[in-house]
């Protein structure tokens, strides 16, 4: 019996063909996305995504830390220190305790045969005890020429019932000497001398120290009026 064509292909779309339909639109389908997909998206000229000066982000400088300074403000330049000269060690100095500079003299030239004593009891070989003594005793023959120790001037001259005659001198360094146990003076009070001029001769009226041999009794004070050993003053002998 021969069938209709309409019913021939019914039958085909109803069995097997139904499947081979189904793949074919499916496929179209996936087709057809595909095809918007890349036509979508190339729209654009792929050259212009790849040309172009691409954008570099670089970090920011790093701050210095407020502790931190620059090299150059942390070495600040250091003054040159100067240079010391050497300085020069000064020999037998001239006493400088005033306004002015006294050069020293021995007033006579002997042996000390008693020292300089203020702290420290001392025996007296002429009041048989034990006593301090504000001076020097040097030994010198009587009638040996007395010199002044330094320049300055003659402030008092006087007669000692213990120590004999006596000549005070003011030096303009504020030092004072004194001279005892004098005879036949030559200066008088207001005079002004010299740094070894003579002021007299070694005596023998000083009953104080009557007991010891011939000498001359020397003191010297500092501007205060307090005792000085005069070896502290006086150059060195040679």
């Amino acid at each position: 019996m021969n069938r209709n064509p309409w019913t021939k292909l019914g039958d085909f779309v109803l069995g097997k063909g139904f499947y081979i339909v189904l793949f074919l639109c499916l496929a179209a389908i996936e087709i057809s996305g595909y095809c918007m997909v890349r036509f979508a998206g190339g729209s654009q000229d792929p050259a212009q995504s790849v040309t172009g000066t691409p954008k570099v982000t670089l970090p920011d400088p790093v701050e210095q830390s407020q502790g931190e300074k620059p090299q150059e403000q942390q070495t600040q330049k250091e003054d040159p220190q100067p240079v010391k000269e050497p300085v020069e060690e000064e020999t037998a100095a001239p006493e400088t305790t005033g306004d002015e500079t006294v050069v020293y003299t021995w007033p006579v030239k002997g042996e000390v045969l008693r020292g300089f004593s203020v702290e420290t009891l001392a025996y007296d070989q002429t009041m048989g005890d034990w006593r301090t003594h504000s001076g020097v005793d040097i030994a010198a023959e009587e009638g040996l020429k007395v010199l002044a120790t330094g320049k300055g001037e003659v402030t008092q001259v006087y007669d000692d019932p213990m120590m004999g005659s006596t000549v005070v001198i003011s030096h303009p360094d504020g030092h004072s000497s004194l001279c005892a146990n004098l005879g036949d003076i030559q200066v008088a009070v207001g005079d002004q001398v010299d740094t070894g001029a003579v002021i007299g001769v070694v005596g023998g009226g000083a009953m104080a120290e009557s007991a010891m041999p011939s000498h001359l009794h020397l003191e010297m004070t500092a501007e205060d009026g307090g005792p000085v050993d005069p070896l502290t003053v006086l150059p060195a002998l040679s």
